[in-house]
This record gives C-alpha cells, sequence and structure tokens, in this order.
C-alpha cells in the first residue's frame, strides 16, 4: 500500500480517496499535465510536494528527452508525480500530405503571420521531424515514472502489461461514459473524465469532438456510475467550490489546469498568465487552429482573423509544426493577439497566486468550507 506524504501545513484537509491510495497521494488533486511547452518541472515538483499530484506533457519531446525529463523530475520531487502522451489519432502519423503543394498552400495561408512577426516558414524536414510515440512510450515505460497519463485514446496493450510488471499505474482520459468504459476495458488503473469545460485540447477518441462536447458536471456522475476505477474530474474546476462539487458527484479527485496555468511556476508565457482571471477569459472557444487538433482558449486576434479556415487547415502535427514559430515568437515579442491561450471556462476564477503550493492550499481550504 503506497504511504501518503503528510503536508503538515494543510489545515483542515480532504481525505486522499480511492485515487490518492492508489497513486499514494494525501489530497485528491491533480495538476493538469499541459502541453506544447506549458508544463515545468517547477511546478509538477510543487504540486507533488504540496500532496498533490503534479504532472508534466511530454508529447512534443523527443524519446531521449522524455528519458532526462523523467531524471529531472525525480530529482525535483521524492513524492509521486505523472508524465502525460498523447495517443496518434487515424491518420496523424502520415505526417506530411501526400501532395507537395498541398504543404505550400498551408505555408502560404499563414505566410502574412509569419511576416508580422518576422519568422520564417518552417521547412519539410522540419514538419516531418515530429517524434514518433511508439518510440517516446518506449523510453516512458523504461524510464518507470510513477504514474503514465494518456490522451486522445486507449492505452496500447503493451504498456498495461509492461507498466503492471514494473508497478507503474496507467490513467486514460475519456470525454464520454463510452470512452470511459472503453478505457476501464482495456486496462487503466483509473480514468479522468474531461467535460468540455476543460481548457486545452479535447481528447475525444470514439466520436468527433462535436459529438463529445459532455459538461464536466454531466459526465462526472455517469462516468463513476459506469466504471469500476477511480474516477478523477476534469474541466471548469478552479476553486474549492468546484472541487467540492466534483467529489460530491462522485469524483473521487479532481484535475485542476488552468488555475495551476495562472500559477509562476507554469511553463504559460507572461502575456498568457496575465489574461488569466480577468473578464476577457469569461469567454472561450474551440479551435483548430494552433494545431490541428480541437482545443478550447480565450479566443484573441488570430482565432477571429483565421476563423473561416478552421475546416481547411492541415490535421496534427503538421499544423502544430506550421504554427510553432508562430507562437513561439508571439511569446517572444509579448503579442497575446499571436498567442495559444489555453483557457477553461473556469479561467475567470483563476487567480494569480504566489506559488504553486499556495493555490494548492488555497483550493483545499475553499473545498472544505463549501463542503461544510
Amino acid at each position: 500500500m503506497p504511504t501518503h506524504p503528510s503536508p503538515a501545513h494543510l489545515s483542515p484537509t480532504l481525505p486522499p480517496g480511492r485515487f490518492g491510495d492508489l497513486v499514494g497521494i494525501a489530497l485528491p488533486v491533480v495538476q493538469g499535465p499541459f502541453g506544447g511547452g506549458l508544463s515545468s518541472v517547477e511546478l509538477a515538483a510543487a504540486v507533488s510536494e504540496g500532496g498533490g499530484l503534479g504532472s508534466y506533457g511530454a508529447h512534443i519531446h523527443t524519446p531521449e528527452e522524455i528519458t532526462a525529463l523523467v531524471a529531472r523530475l525525480r530529482a525535483a520531487t521524492g513524492r509521486p508525480f505523472a508524465v502525460n502522451l498523447w495517443v496518434p489519432q487515424e491518420g496523424e502519423r502520415a505526417g506530411l500530405p501526400a501532395d507537395a503543394s498541398a504543404l505550400a498552400e498551408h505555408v502560404e495561408r499563414l505566410r502574412p503571420h509569419y511576416e508580422e512577426l518576422g519568422v520564417r516558414p518552417p521547412s519539410a524536414e522540419e514538419v516531418r521531424a515530429w517524434p514518433d510515440f511508439d518510440a517516446q512510450l518506449d523510453s516512458l515505460i523504461a524510464a518507470a515514472p510513477p504514474v503514465i497519463s494518456l490522451v486522445m485514446g486507449p492505452p496500447p496493450p503493451h504498456l498495461v502489461a509492461e507498466a503492471r510488471r514494473r508497478g507503474i499505474v496507467v490513467v486514460g482520459t475519456a470525454t464520454t461514459v463510452e470512452e470511459a468504459v472503453h478505457l476501464e476495458r482495456a486496462g487503466v488503473d483509473a480514468v479522468v473524465a474531461s467535460g468540455s469545460d476543460a481548457g486545452g485540447h479535447r481528447g475525444a477518441f470514439l466520436r468527433p469532438v462535436r459529438e463529445s462536447l459532455v459538461g464536466t458536471f454531466s459526465l462526472v456522475p455517469q462516468v463513476a456510475d459506469a466504471v469500476s476505477v477511480p474516477v478523477v474530474a476534469a474541466g471548469g474546476i478552479a476553486d474549492g467550490r468546484g472541487v467540492a462539487a466534483a467529489l460530491a458527484l462522485g469524483a473521487d479527485a479532481v484535475q485542476v489546469g488552468t488555475g495551476f496555468l495562472a500559477a509562476r511556476e507554469s511553463g504559460a508565457s507572461e502575456v498568457h498568465r496575465r489574461v488569466l482571471g480577468t473578464p476577457e477569459s469569461r469567454t472561450t472557444v474551440l479551435t483548430r487552429l494552433f494545431s490541428g487538433r480541437t482545443a478550447r482558449g480565450i479566443p484573441n486576434g488570430f482565432v477571429r482573423d483565421m476563423a473561416a479556415h478552421e475546416e481547411h487547415i492541415p490535421p496534427y502535427p503538421v499544423q502544430n509544426a506550421l504554427m510553432a514559430p508562430v507562437r513561439r515568437a508571439a511569446a517572444e515579442q509579448g503579442r497575446p493577439e499571436y498567442v495559444n491561450l489555453w483557457a477553461g471556462q473556469a479561467a475567470a476564477l483563476a487567480q494569480e497566486s504566489p506559488s504553486a503550493a499556495a493555490y494548492l492550499a488555497d483550493l483545499i481550504k475553499e473545498a472544505v468550507r463549501a463542503a461544510g
């Protein structure tokens, strides 16, 4: 049986619950695994040290980088942490469009934005150079983090077999009840019920995203009734009231994304953090423009200007590679109109905190108070 850390500074507190017992954490709180460079070792370690489960989104990392990442996380915290990967969806392994002229067309569509930011479009070789999921997964299994979490699909059978052999907890992400049942049958140890309120990329994999948009507080009780493994509620939870509500609806733990994104330890740019917790963040939209996969974020100039092209852009990872220099330059230049401002529908509740540990402590205190 895992032993729980005892963060003495958290009083009153919440019991770890079934998920906490499974992974060996004191608090039923998971930090959302941010992709695209928004995760940081510092943030994951701070949450784990505070009694929750810190997470790191590694889907853009090479196998070698994943090996080094797990070593850095182990050096930063002696408590459980999770590393997250994206499961490829049908057609995404193909990489470049078959017709070279099609890639040129996509580059031309973005050329005014490249020029505005003073960056060159990526070459075909750069678009092609995307980490292979199978190699990433093999590297992650070999590094053996305490928890491996996945989005966008079920775990491959060899992951489940190797994880059980090595004592690794496997967590899958569902956007519908059917996906949750599918994940349990595939052998996951816990399911994240990710409601359509959640910021960042949508993980639908059995049906199109538009048919998989179930709100968190409708999804959680249905998933809790449908599966026997622990359920983690995600989406639209940014304060203690949301934590208490999710637990009351049958969740064994909660996953908080946008709230931790606002913490100073996160990898979010200053322009991104600055907009969270403001009236502007009350509005979010679903868009494919930044990566080729549907994601929820705060609309800005780029999203509005390019809205008419939503149906014409290439799928992930091609669009993601084409947009990489735009996102990077926008963050460096402080241009929020070009930054992918990922945020959930409770983003206006995400107040800047002096640290992730302080935010986690406030979440627990507020949740205890809200639960009465």
